[in-house]
């Protein structure tokens, strides 16, 4: 049977091994250092305006990189490891499979972002006054964050994180041959990610998805979950961790350590170098513009967002509309 096969795959060779590993890091690495450059001065706190679509999109794949990689080096060096072993076989093998199976991961998980996107922005369009931040908005963060940790617990997550945990059991679940193969079990692998993660990125969207301080921390709560021996003990840390970090958010957010609040000078300075000054934050959903402007004003901005020819990841002043005007404002 193949899964009988697939269990008696023999070891990577540890330079290839070793390689794999490297240049998930690097890559990693190299996407860390993308995401500060472009996103180092724009996080305005919980709500921080998302940008246009194709720059959130371009964005929101490099985040991926830099925070999964690390975390999903098992699950690749297992899909190499059968790669290998059906060489030494003589079994037939296509090239780029491996590659393959890291995009489709990385395609699951854009489309996540593309959802998330339309949560959010569909969301300011409704305009509900509630979520100002010097209304609901510290009410509805706390929330998010606490949910996020109370899903920690459940059934769903430990079935999810078991088949992150365990790249042989994936495996042996998953397994398509070739190209497509390849391309369709990393989406399926993305799948099993984004459900138990989904928690903790929506964590970071509420404490402000373009600050690099909690993409690293919340990165780091991934990699904890998923790679240290002690399952239990990490999940339930993190759950902890979360619920203590969403009371904080709802009752005393400005002494919260790395938060932006909304209307502080560290926001104003962020929205300055988005070219969104002039207005005040108090007015604006959870930190995020809500009146003063039109529907087009968000068409433009989405038409001066989309990454350059060159498919470089767009820089802050691209962010913005081409001409004049808040981004956002509705």
């Amino acid at each position: 049977m193949e899964s009988a096969a697939l269990r008696r795959a023999p070891p990577l060779p540890s330079a290839i091994q070793l390689g794999l590993i490297f240049g998930l890091l690097l890559l990693a690495a190299t996407a860390w250092v993308m995401t500060g450059d472009r996103m180092g001065d724009m996080d305005a706190g919980p709500g921080t305006d998302l940008g246009g679509f194709g720059f959130w999109v371009t964005a929101w794949v490099v985040m991926m990189a830099a925070m999964m990689f690390p975390s999903i080096a098992p699950m690749v060096v297992m899909y190499a490891r059968i790669e290998q072993g059906k060489r030494r076989k003589g079994q037939s093998t296509e090239a780029g499979t491996t590659a393959l199976f890291v995009g489709g991961y990385l395609l699951t998980w854009a489309a996540a972002g593309v959802i998330g996107y339309a949560i959010i922005e569909g969301g300011r369009a409704l305009d509900i006054g509630f979520l100002a931040w010097d209304r609901g908005g510290p009410y509805v963060a706390g929330a998010v964050i606490v949910v996020a940790g109370i899903y920690q617990l459940t059934p769903l997550k430990d079935v999810c994180l078991r088949h992150c945990r365990n790249p042989m059991m994936f495996v042996l679940t998953a397994w398509r041959p070739g190209r497509s193969g390849a391309l369709r079990m990393g989406m399926d692998h993305g799948g099993w990610c984004v459900g138990c993660c989904w928690g903790l990125m929506t964590a970071l969207f509420a404490l402000g998805v373009m600050s690099i301080g909690w993409m690293v921390f919340v990165a780091a709560l991934i990699a904890t979950e998923k790679l240290l021996p002690w399952k239990a003990v990490a999940n339930r840390g993190i759950a902890v961790l979360l619920v203590a970090v969403g009371l904080g958010v709802t009752f005393a957010a400005q002494d919260v350590p790395g938060l932006t609040v909304p209307d502080s000078p560290e926001a104003r300075a962020a929205m300055d170098s988005m070219g969104m000054g002039g207005g005040s934050m108090g007015d604006k959903e959870m930190g995020t513009p809500s009146g003063g402007g039109s529907m087009n004003d968000s068409q433009t901005r989405d038409q001066g967002q989309m990454p350059s020819q060159s498919g470089e990841m767009p820089s802050k002043g691209d962010v913005m509309p081409a001409q004049g005007g808040s981004m956002g404002m509705r």
